[in-house]
């Protein structure tokens, strides 16, 4: 699947709810699904700064493909991180690097994060495109 289609997958499954504890639950639920990063890539290197819990991500190069995991030690950044990967994980670099993030204005999502979660998805999201400029400019 390409990364617009997920992301109006995702902005579709965000419509479904009413409101914004609901949608906050989804976003909980999706963190529980995330499958676990494994622990030898919890380390300083991979743990993304400017979060305010921890967050750690990991992204290897694939045929092509970034593959990303993540975790995180508090359950609504472990969501955010989850839908992250769900749009960028196993896309080519070129493809993360020029992909429009307005899905996540389009869900309401950072207008309903505190100010440090706000920046923590910032966080995540440069942390991701970094991981695909590397692999882009290795590959060229």
């Amino acid at each position: 699947m390409k990364i617009k289609d997920i992301q109006e997958e995702i902005v579709d499954e965000f419509s479904m709810f009413d409101d914004w504890m609901q949608r906050y639950e989804y976003i909980i639920d999706l963190g529980k699904n995330l499958p676990l990063i494994k622990d030898e890539f919890k380390t300083e290197n991979n743990l993304i700064k400017g979060c305010q819990s921890k967050v750690w991500l990991q992204g290897q190069h694939n045929d092509d493909k970034v593959v990303f995991t993540a975790d995180s030690d508090a359950i609504l950044t472990k969501g955010i991180i989850a839908i992250l990967i769900r749009v960028f994980s196993n896309q080519t670099p070129a493809d993360i690097i020029a992909a429009d993030m307005g899905f996540i204005d389009e869900i309401g999502l950072k207008e309903h994060l505190s100010p440090t979660r706000a920046n923590g998805l910032v966080s995540m999201i440069k942390n991701i495109k970094m991981y695909a400029l590397a692999f882009d400019a290795k590959k060229g």
